[in-house]
């Protein structure tokens, strides 16, 4: 049996129609929208992807030495489970200033469109 929802994951953010306004002026050039914004866009999701290679990493070693139960290696636990908390927040940070720059640009555009 096939799924019409297929589990195929695309992750690529390109600009499209449906991800715009249009206001039908032959004045506005950039449907597809701002590629300053979209190029913020890009290089917040590759620093977050960045970040999730590098916890994923962190939560293998944290396992390995867990399951060694060695006290040197509980001991390194410690700072690589801090290392994981602050990569969480550093996540959480570029979420929040992707946020507040998607934010912005949509009320600079809808200004933009009066």
């Amino acid at each position: 049996m096939s799924n019409p929802k297929s589990h195929k994951s695309h992750h690529h953010y390109q600009p499209s129609a449906t991800m715009t306004t249009t206001t039908g002026n032959s004045d506005y050039e950039t449907e597809e929208g701002d590629p300053e914004v979209w190029a913020t866009f890009n290089n917040s999701f590759k620093q977050v992807q960045s970040v999730l290679d590098r916890n994923r990493h962190l939560i293998q070693q944290v396992n390995e030495n867990h399951q060694s139960r060695m006290h040197d290696n509980m001991v390194k636990n410690v700072s690589l489970i801090q290392e994981l908390n602050g990569n969480i927040n550093k996540v959480a940070s570029i979420y929040s200033d992707l946020n507040s720059n998607f934010t912005d640009s949509c009320q600079q555009r809808n200004r933009r469109d009066k």
